[in-house]
């Protein structure tokens, strides 16, 4: 695995894994150490804010890992990542204890006020947290699973497959809707106290969730490079470009497709997990259909089949959203929005990172033209008779 790392990592990856690194490093020391008001101290709501912007960016990796390397477009990759953010809410619940609005010690305020007279069996177990780590990968991966099992096997492909995972995530949203399903209905979770024992709101855990944020994305960064480096990636690009005839020379492409889309919701679900400390609710409305749509341009505008620009499309995506939706603007943004992926879509089908990609090739690959390279050889082409 080592050798495998080093060897899938050039010199645009090892740049992209500095610069995180460097990120996670220097903005909490510069959040903590440098006093409030100077020039180089990173406020604690922007800390707050690109942390959000790092659990986008894992979230947009495991979709260009599918959807880039496979071929798979999911419209529904929102479920998952909502379905971690859940697991780690209700991990959050449960430590609130009797600081809540009602001081009951076992059940949260909203269960309270619906007259829950017990606490749910699937709520136990989430005060420990290794149970709610488990479970942020357990969940969006079995989901993912038994999706993929259904789906693959049935050889649904295409638009219809990508319907069929938006149909899915639709259908969550509408059961986590529901008051009496045990999640808080429209409301979702919030009010978090502590996490691992620390203020969540505190300037320290905010840094120190940044930088476990940029180590997660380094960690999922280094894994997608690992599955698309190796033997199994090769398979992966075959099935993208022509999956019945990988079917035909022997490959049983259901498995690897289940294989990466179950990794791809795994990952997705920790990203999630990430997400909601920093934010500090999560609710139905991370179910939304268009929300999983929205994460699929991110991926499109910083270039499909590159996971940097995938990361990179999250970012920059984002921050133009915080920009415009702050000013008159705002109530334009989805037809920004979708202006750019059209944009991108007819002028750079690759994306920002694969446009540059291809125009750095073509210039490191330029020859000199025939004239200069026969001056250089000492051979003139022979001149047509007058």
């Amino acid at each position: 695995m080592p050798h495998l790392l080093t060897r899938s990592l050039d010199r645009g990856a090892s740049i992209f894994l500095l610069v995180v690194a460097a990120c996670g490093i220097l903005i909490p020391l510069s959040n903590l150490l440098l006093p409030a008001g100077s020039a180089l101290q990173v406020p604690t709501y922007l800390v707050a804010l690109w942390g959000k912007y790092v659990c986008y960016a894992i979230l947009a990796l495991s979709i260009d890992l599918i959807w880039g390397y496979c071929g798979i477009l999911s419209l529904g990759h929102g479920a998952f990542f909502a379905l971690g953010g859940y697991a780690m809410g209700m991990y959050l619940m449960r430590q609130i204890g009797t600081r809540g609005v009602y001081g009951n010690p076992i059940l949260p305020d909203f269960m309270v006020f619906l007259n829950y007279s017990k606490l749910p069996w699937y709520w136990h177990g989430f005060d420990m947290f290794w149970f709610a780590a488990l479970m942020v990968l357990l969940v969006p991966g079995l989901l993912a699973f038994c999706f993929g099992w259904l789906a693959f096997r049935s050889r649904v492909t295409g638009v219809y497959l990508s319907i069929i995972t938006q149909a899915m995530t639709y259908a969550l949203l509408l059961a986590f809707f529901r008051n009496d399903f045990g999640f808080g209905g429209n409301n979702g979770l919030t009010d978090f106290k502590d996490v691992l024992g620390f203020n969540v709101q505190a300037e320290g855990t905010r840094a120190a969730l940044f930088a476990l944020s940029c180590l997660a994305l380094i960690l999922a960064f280094l894994i997608c490079r690992a599955v698309v480096s190796s033997k199994l990636g090769k398979v992966l690009i075959a099935i993208r470009d022509a999956e019945s005839r990988t079917r035909f020379l022997g490959y049983r492409v259901e498995s690897y497709k289940l294989f990466v889309f179950t990794l791809s919701a795994c990952m997705a679900g920790v990203a999630g997990a990430l997400y909601v400390p920093q934010v500090g609710i999560i609710n139905p409305s991370e179910f939304a259909p268009g929300n999983s749509i929205e994460a699929v341009i991110w991926v499109a505008v910083g270039g499909r089949g590159t996971l940097v620009g995938a990361a990179l499309g999250a970012v920059v995506v984002n921050y133009a959203k915080t920009f415009f939706t702050s000013g008159v603007l705002a109530p334009y943004w989805l037809f920004m929005l979708g202006a750019l992926f059209v944009l991108v879509t007819l002028l750079l089908p690759k994306g920002i990172l694969g446009t540059f990609n291809s125009w750095w090739d073509q210039l490191s690959t330029r020859t000199p033209n025939a004239d200069s390279a026969a001056r250089e050889d000492g051979v003139t082409e022979p001149k047509m008779a007058e």
